[in-house]
């Protein structure tokens, strides 16, 4: 499968290769070096720990510069009365009585902990396209889903952070 990307979405993961490639992999084999020298490597954990960290590094550039390759790009073009990418969307579940928002954001970028629901998932299919007022189904599986009320649609902010590892 490959992933829904953006642009944006593009831009960062180079980004953060670039990053990784002229700073965090100068660190870590600076870090290796020091720990090297320390003697025994067999009994060495500050070696083993540097080279963990230089190997997760190189692991996740490898993984970025793969997600560039093998993704598709879609646009974050939507109606500006419509629920689409980088939407904040504020929705009403009937079941429970409670609201809450969201930012549609693609596969990549997704952090439900954070607010940011991919578009793939459930309720980012279901309210995707959609405008303030409608009624939507949410189908969580063939035999299970449930309702939401759009409430709200506006424009988020967006930082440059969603999606992408702290450095």
């Amino acid at each position: 499968m490959h992933d829904k990307v953006t642009k944006k979405d593009i831009e960062r993961m180079r980004q953060e290769i670039e990053y990784r490639k002229l700073v965090v992999r100068k660190e870590a084999l600076e870090a290796v070096k020091e720990a090297r020298s320390h003697g025994d490597l067999s009994e060495n954990f500050e070696y083993h720990a540097a080279k963990k960290d230089k190997n997760a590094n190189e692991s996740r550039i490898r993984y970025l510069e793969r997600m560039i390759k093998t993704a598709v790009l879609v646009s974050d073009d939507s109606k500006s009365d419509e629920a689409g990418l980088n939407n904040r969307v504020t929705v009403y579940f009937e079941d429970e009585d409670e609201e809450e928002t969201y930012t549609l954001v693609t596969t990549v970028r997704g952090n439900s902990i954070n607010g940011w629901i991919s578009t793939e998932s459930p309720l980012g299919k279901a309210v995707l396209g959609h405008k303030e007022g409608e009624r939507v189904y949410v189908k969580v599986s063939d035999t299970a889903g449930y309702y939401v009320e759009i409430r709200k649609i506006e424009n988020a902010e967006d930082d440059g952070s969603i999606g992408l590892r702290k450095f």
